[in-house]
């Protein structure tokens, strides 16, 4: 006789698809942002397997690039988290937008839920730069009506103590931080509770 066992409860997979500030440069392996939400996650009793798609100096030309390779992953949330590397470099806003616009379509036609993490331009490059650079996200959230966390380093931004040596990237304390304050928004995506 066969055993017949009911399927397993299906566990979200959350897509991290971002930069060096989701691959956890700088840090141990277990110490960047996608295992640490997972964990966060976990404690808020909501099981997810949080994939780390995370590439060190992506911009969002090179996030394109990459998304249907990352989306075989079949996720049920993709945290789309681009545009730091884009605003560094001064790459022209229309570019970045055109690029996240293609990715959130994308995305979208698999049935996977998004959460743009919105990023803001340095002042080193004018006002005018930043004015444009800093409307895109919002911009993108009200088109597609996607949640939007406003800027992916709130509460760490400018803080040395929360920072590595370069003052770009998060160390472990800015992690939890930035951990901390977007956890509630992916649980409220995937079904949880807050």
């Amino acid at each position: 006789m066969l055993a017949i066992t009911p399927a397993a409860a299906h566990v979200p997979v959350i897509l991290d698809f971002g930069d060096s500030l989701t691959a956890g440069y700088g840090l141990a392996p277990d110490q960047a942002f996608p295992p640490r939400l997972q964990a966060a996650l976990q404690r808020r009793g909501i099981e997810t397997r949080v994939v780390n798609a995370g590439v060190s100096g992506d911009t969002t030309a090179g996030g394109l690039a990459r998304l249907d390779w990352a989306l075989a992953d079949k996720p049920d949330l993709v945290i789309l988290a681009l545009g730091a590397n884009d605003a560094l470099r001064g790459i022209d806003p229309a570019a970045v937008r055109g690029n996240l616009d293609k990715m959130i379509r994308r995305i979208e036609t698999t049935g996977a839920k998004v959460l743009l993490v919105g990023m803001l331009a340095p002042p080193n490059w004018g006002e005018e730069y930043k004015t444009e650079f800093d409307r895109i996200f919002p911009d993108l959230a009200r088109t597609y009506g996607v949640p939007l966390y406003p800027f992916f380093l709130e509460g760490v931004a400018m803080k040395p103590e929360l920072n590595q040596p370069d003052g770009l990237h998060p160390n472990e304390r800015g992690v939890a931080v930035l951990v901390d304050r977007i956890a509630p928004f992916v649980a409220r995506l995937v079904g949880g509770p807050s």
